[in-house]
């Protein structure tokens, strides 16, 4: 073992079974990029650090604002205006133990610098909210072969996956990038603090076991996290076929379980006999509703149940989809017959009717 490794200070970690000095010094020679030092880089970028990466290369060309510090716990007051690549490497430096190094990149990823970026990685994270961003480095990644730890957190959501050579890419779980005004950010929706914390420490236990061997990597699984629930599940998905680009089978596993918003439109208008449940809370269903639907929000779904009628079967809707899926999945796991409209209201509003409001 390198000299510059303290049995000591790693202790707890070294004595992990499949961890071991084998994988200390594998850590201490890794080389881990992560772009974004953002909520979630706040989160995962302390971990990684403290339990011995040798290089750790924070890339963020943005600085650090007012509305940034209520989750972005690297940045404090006397950053604002400072890159929050050089921001959250002072912050650091603390936890940076000897022989290991934090390498400050106050740039953006664009299609110029995205494979600079991920030259001569181990292994890259993904703690940015841009799908550009992110559709950028799935790429660069396959071609040099890294693998490609992924999170995002919105509102009380967050997801986690693992893009690894040989396996499923991000482009496979979503083929088409969707559109810019159907995506929920932070800036729009808020976000639940401690969900960056979750999430964070999902993406750095991912990346550890990468570059250690530890376990078994997420790749070609999906977590989804919702905070209010408490729920997690974990949805499995394929390569997408490149001779059947529309087979739908082959990416995530639950998606046939969905309900577009023009069919549900269409079940409402013939006046099918349906249950349709709103999942949402309650402040939620105050700003926009669909008519004749039921309030239960999602963390109060097994306890209510007993309002559902069982014999009649019931469309699950939220804000973009999520909590529909997770609810959907509940009430079957219970015996209903349930379904979740895609992409939720907001999408309904887009799609469907315009008058509903958006928020």
């Amino acid at each position: 073992m390198p000299a510059a490794i303290r049995i000591d200070r790693f202790a707890r970690q070294i004595a992990l079974p499949g961890f071991g000095r084998t994988g200390q010094e594998r850590l201490a020679a890794a080389r881990v990029v992560v772009v974004g030092a953002g909520g979630l880089g706040s989160a995962l970028l302390p971990v990684l650090v403290a339990a011995g990466a040798g290089t750790v290369v924070v890339v963020d060309g943005d600085v650090v604002e007012p509305t940034n510090l209520h989750r972005q716990t690297l940045h404090g007051e006397a950053d604002l205006g400072d890159t929050k690549a050089a921001s959250a490497a002072r912050a650091l430096a603390p936890v940076t133990p000897e022989g290991s190094s934090v390498v400050a990149d106050a740039r953006f990823v664009d299609a110029a610098t995205v494979d600079d970026v991920v030259a001569g990685a181990d292994v890259v994270l993904d703690a940015t909210d841009s799908l550009e961003v992110r559709y950028l480095l799935d790429a660069a990644a396959e071609a040099a072969g890294v693998p490609l730890v992924w999170g995002s957190a919105t509102g009380t959501t967050g997801q986690v996956g693992v893009c690894a050579p040989g396996s499923s890419r991000w482009r496979d779980l979503f083929p088409t990038r969707p559109a810019d005004d159907d995506v929920l950010t932070c800036a729009i929706g808020g976000v639940l603090p401690s969900l960056c914390t979750t999430i964070g420490g999902l993406m750095a236990t991912e990346a550890l076991k990468l570059v250690t061997g530890l376990g078994r990597p997420l790749a070609g699984r999906l977590l989804v996290v919702d905070a209010l629930a408490p729920s997690v599940r974990e949805v499995g998905y394929g390569a997408a076929d490149p001779a059947a680009p529309g087979k739908e089978e082959d990416r995530m596993t639950d998606e046939s379980q969905d309900l577009s918003v023009e069919e549900v439109a269409a079940i409402l208008s013939r006046g099918d006999r349906v249950q349709l449940v709103d999942v949402r809370e309650p402040w939620e269903a105050d700003i926009a509703a669909l008519p004749g639907s039921t309030l239960i929000p999602l963390g109060s779904i097994g306890e209510r149940l007993g309002e559902l009628d069982p014999d009649v079967p019931v469309i699950t809707y939220c804000h973009h989809g999520m909590r529909s899926e997770d609810a959907a999945d509940r009430l079957r796991a219970a015996g209903f017959e349930a379904r979740s409209m895609a992409g939720g209201i907001h999408r309904w509003s887009r799609q469907v009717d315009p008058s509903v409001p958006t928020y």
